[in-house]
């Protein structure tokens, strides 16, 4: 019996290699360019927004007779200075290896959080890739991660590299009155080690049933420094006004990026989870989140980010939730060592279910214009975040 065509968006050559959707060209499975054209076979994707998608003020778009106003860089109506939507309050991307969702959560009229993936083969095997920041950021970053590895660099030398890049792109959208400001995440999952670089309380952590779930990553906040100094157990510093003062971000406003860059060899099986403090937030514990997303992560990481934003919006949604997942070791499904997927950015407007009461006490909704007070970040509505 003849097997059913494949109908999946993608440009099938047998079980060997892939053909290259500009040229036509026949690829190998491995390859990253095409080389009768140059076509980047397999490019980064984020979650920047539908294509072709215009942003458009709310308010000043009811006055048919009026012109829209135009919209800054920083996502602003230059006519009456609100914020406007960003065309990104449900993204999902899956690349197989990996997959992400980020969504604006239940209170905030606009998702600044962003996610960058990308993969590549190299002589060692495939490596997967993931950068939670805002979306100017997170696509600087990922393409100087991806070209850094395809080159055979130091994955900590190129996330160092990677974090300046999101920076100084960041800066350039700067002004004396808007300074885009964001947190920062990234991982590097090779066949043999994950490498996390960031700046800022979003987070990496290790989820597994083989060996003890784990955080890869220690906040840059104030409540982190008093659970260190032995001041606060870490609810008590959770609970504090404290709770979400940062210590460090990306951003115009800032001189020099200091990154954290760790390295982690995974004992087993496992999955890296990277996530902005939309998830964390009611859930901070790996154990606890390896609950939700395990075992489903391990061959399915896209169901198991949509239950783990399902089980942020049932919380409260309070705030931007970004969630990526990528099951380790890294195994290109079969039988295509290769695909190209011409709708690698999947976006989805679902109807988000309605809120529950959170679990436990209420958290505190987070207001008032985010203002630097010696050397740390209070964050509010026209935050950025990874």
């Amino acid at each position: 019996m003849m097997a059913p065509a494949l109908d999946d968006g993608l440009m099938h050559d047998g079980n060997t290699g892939v053909t290259c959707p500009t040229c036509g060209g026949t690829a190998g499975a491995a390859d990253s360019f095409c080389e009768s054209c140059g076509t980047e076979l397999a490019p980064p994707v984020s979650s920047a927004g539908p294509p072709g998608y215009t942003a458009q003020c709310p308010v000043c778009s009811l006055d048919e007779s009026a012109e829209p106003g135009p919209i800054s860089a920083e996502g602003y109506c230059e006519s009456c200075g609100r914020k406007v939507p960003s065309g990104r309050d449900h993204v999902e991307l899956n690349l197989e290896l990996l997959a992400g969702v980020t969504d604006r959560g239940l209170r905030h009229p606009r998702n600044e959080d962003a996610m960058a993936l990308a993969t590549t083969e190299t002589p060692a095997g495939p490596v997967a890739i993931a950068v939670v920041c805002d979306v100017t950021g997170a696509q600087a970053a990922v393409r100087m991660l991806l070209s850094s590895i395809r080159r055979g660099d130091d994955p900590d030398e190129a996330s160092v590299a990677a974090v300046r890049q999101a920076h100084e792109a960041m800066a350039i959208l700067g002004s004396p009155s808007r300074a885009p400001s964001a947190t920062y995440v990234s991982v590097i999952v090779g066949p043999e080690a994950v490498t996390i670089c960031w700046l800022g309380d979003s987070r990496a952590y290790w989820l597994a049933t083989e060996s003890a779930s784990t955080r890869l990553t220690k906040d840059d906040s104030l409540a982190e420094e008093l659970v260190a100094q032995g001041n606060m157990t870490e609810a008590e510093a959770m609970a504090s006004p404290q709770a979400h003062v940062i210590t460090r971000w990306l951003g115009a406003d800032v001189a020099t990026a200091e990154p954290h860059v760790t390295r982690f060899e995974p004992p087993g099986s496992g999955v890296v989870l990277v996530c902005s403090d939309g998830l964390w937030n009611y859930q901070p514990e790996a154990a606890g989140l390896a609950e939700i997303a395990l075992p489903d992560a391990f061959h399915d990481p896209s169901s198991a980010a949509d239950a783990l934003l399902k089980f942020a919006l049932d919380a409260g949604g309070m705030d931007n939730i970004t969630i990526v997942l990528v099951p380790f070791p890294l195994v290109r499904p079969a039988p295509l060592s290769r695909r190209i997927r011409h709708d690698r950015l999947r976006l989805h407007h679902r109807r988000r279910p309605e809120p529950v009461p959170a679990r436990g006490r209420p958290r505190r909704e987070r207001g008032g214009h985010r203002v630097v007070r010696g050397g740390c970040r209070h964050r509010g509505p026209g935050w950025r975040r990874g």
